[in-house]
């Protein structure tokens, strides 16, 4: 048993490899096309033509395509990030000063959704209300479809600038749990309704299932039948879903990174794409596309533990 599972994870972590490759390629490839150029965004529009080519040279980037492109993954291969043409620091220093805060936002804005659309889900489908279901199914939609963006600025006006609870930004350059709140959850609010409809219908199905049915025969009390019965078969489809958002989660922290002035590698992206800062772009895709995959590994492992049959099936 435990070597199987070792082996499904070892499996799940080799498609690291790929994907990161993937990442690297497309995102090199993309950036080389974009307009601009990196040495006018740091010398200036005035700097001299010797200027200019003088740092193209320093960087590198007259030489042809492919000895950039091989040059890059070679670096990659021994962890060498190269340095940010804007910051002229090592992209692993701002990376590391960074990745913490966009972490932390992405695990909040996960609670935070689970804790708001769990309670409303198992209200829904206890209750024989309609006026109930119908509210929250209204409320699920008009989320659902607010950007992000869009509730962050009504979070940020409200309580930040009218009410004074929460700061906007790190102020002091130091993050305090107290500034992540609103940003995760500006995130969650946008990703609770598809969870909560999801497990509405699971929980709805799973109340009316035979086996919810037989443990209500044995006399079981109601609240152990709802959590130990109906809530962990009924959970399974809404942990799959939840899965397949965290890449709505990623670019929902982005967003909100920059509408909150946090400090994290959302920021970082939308400066560095501003600035045509190549190496910081480019390691930032191939961090994305690692924490992409480590979440859906988790929630592989999180499903295989609530239905041991997906992991018979991997």
């Amino acid at each position: 048993m435990v070597s199987s599972k070792l082996l499904y994870i070892g499996k799940r972590l080799l498609l690291l490899i790929p994907t990161v490759w993937g990442c690297a390629t497309l995102t090199f490839f993309l950036m080389k096309l974009t307009p601009g150029d990196p040495a006018v965004q740091v010398l200036g529009p005035k700097a001299s033509a010797k200027a200019l080519d003088d740092l193209r040279q320093a960087w590198g980037l007259n030489d042809p395509l492919w000895e950039q492109y091989l040059r890059y993954l070679q670096q990659l291969c021994t962890g060498n990030l190269g340095v940010s043409y804007a910051a002229k620091a090592p992209v692993a220093e701002l990376l590391a000063t960074r990745i913490p805060v966009t972490l932390a936002i992405m695990v909040l804005a996960a609670l935070f959704a689970i804790l708001i659309s769990l309670p409303l889900s198992i209200w829904v489908a206890t209750s024989s209300s309609r006026l109930i279901a119908g509210t929250v199914r209204v409320i699920n939609a008009i989320c659902q479809g607010m950007p992000t963006f869009f509730v962050g600025a009504i979070l940020m006006q409200i309580f930040c600038i009218q009410l004074g609870i929460f700061p906007i930004g790190s102020g002091s350059g130091q993050m305090s749990i107290m500034a992540l709140i609103l940003p995760s959850l500006a995130v969650s609010i946008t990703i609770a309704p598809i969870l909560s409809r999801s497990l509405i219908q699971s929980l709805e199905d799973s109340v009316q299932s035979e086996y919810v049915n037989f443990a209500k025969a044995k006399g079981l009390a109601p609240r152990h039948v709802l959590f130990a019965y109906a809530l962990r078969n009924g959970s399974i489809s809404a942990v799959s879903v939840l899965g397949i958002q965290i890449g709505f989660l990623v670019g929902g922290t982005l967003v909100v990174e920059n509408v909150f002035a946090v400090p994290g590698i959302g920021q970082l992206m939308m400066d560095s794409v501003l600035k045509r800062d190549f190496p910081v772009v480019q390691s930032l895709t191939v961090v994305f596309g690692i924490i992409v995959i480590l979440v859906y590994l988790i929630t592989d492992l999180v499903y295989g533990a609530l239905d041991p049959r997906a992991e018979q099936k991997g």
